[in-house]
């Protein structure tokens, strides 16, 4: 296709944005709605999904000791664990450690149950040989005598997957919603278009101008339309993670865990988001020619 053919199949796409003001406003802010969410909902989906791989090769058991055993049976039970043929190492941690930990993470607020009115207990922290043996040694050490439970991460992993299964559906199910109203005001909004240059389409039909020629405004509408509908959502989302990235990055160090780190993780979300942004704008496009170019 000749140069001065495109430049003026571009002049003419965004002339009828600009002729169409209200309506390209409106598929503009439906197609930025809808993919500031799907941008939110990937950045959530990975980083989850990333945590939950941490935490599922997370080799640490935590045994609470339950309250009122005496130093000579928790020293049996350290005995038992230490002999479980899967165990590496046995570290031992008072309530009051534990409630140091949880000063430290969550602020001087907790300071206030020191002593007495301290509610947790002492702890085992068994690390396992290997991570498919953390199962194994929690479910064995639940069964010892003074053992009030065993946590380990696949626990948390668990918990994580069924918060997100429900987040997600939900999450799917506004998403298309929203993605079928994007496409809905841009498949009318470049319907308005062609009716307010049917005449003109005449003559161009009439002059032999072909299918193609036709259709390209229009299409090239619909792209611009999803492009500055992603933009908003592109910029917002690799701040807003930038600012979670920085205020989340110390407190998950601390537990051996991380967020993915910003860079390749947002040019990944930014390309997707603009591709699904153009992919709206040129369905919405097609729908609108199918119709009443019948080409």
């Amino acid at each position: 296709m000749p140069g001065y053919v495109i430049k003026r199949h571009v002049k003419d796409s965004f002339k009828s944005l600009k002729r169409n003001g209200w309506m390209s406003f409106a598929a503009i802010s439906a197609v930025a709605v809808t993919l500031m969410l799907l941008g939110i909902f990937l950045a959530l989906i990975l980083n989850v999904n990333r945590l939950s791989n941490q935490i599922e090769n997370d080799v640490r058991v935590r045994v609470l000791i339950e309250r009122g055993t005496t130093p000579k049976q928790k020293t049996a039970l350290k005995t038992k664990l230490t002999d479980m043929s899967a165990v590496k190492t046995v570290t031992y941690a008072s309530r009051n450690q534990e409630l140091k930990q949880v000063v430290g993470h969550y602020g001087q607020a907790f300071g206030l149950f020191a002593g007495d009115e301290n509610p947790l207990n002492d702890v085992y922290i068994v690390t396992a040989k290997q991570p498919t043996q953390t199962i194994t040694v929690a479910k064995t050490a639940r069964q010892l005598p003074y053992v009030a439970t065993a946590n380990y991460g696949g626990n948390q992993t668990k918990q994580l997957f069924q918060v997100m299964g429900t987040i997600r559906l939900w999450a799917s199910g506004l998403m298309l919603l929203l993605l079928l109203v994007a496409i809905f005001l841009i498949s009318n909004t470049i319907r308005i278009t062609i009716m307010s240059r049917e005449a003109e389409i005449g003559v161009m039909r009439l002059v032999g101008a072909t299918n193609a020629y036709i259709r390209w405004p229009f299409f090239l509408e619909g792209a611009w339309t999803g492009l500055l509908g992603s933009l908003l959502p592109m910029v917002l989302i690799d701040i807003g993670y930038h600012w979670v990235y920085q205020r989340t990055a110390t407190e998950l160090v601390n537990f051996g865990y991380t967020l993915a780190s910003p860079g390749q993780f947002l040019v990944l979300i930014d390309l997707v988001l603009l591709s699904v942004g153009m992919l709206i704008g040129a369905i919405g496009a097609m729908i609108s020619m199918r119709r009443y170019l019948k080409v």
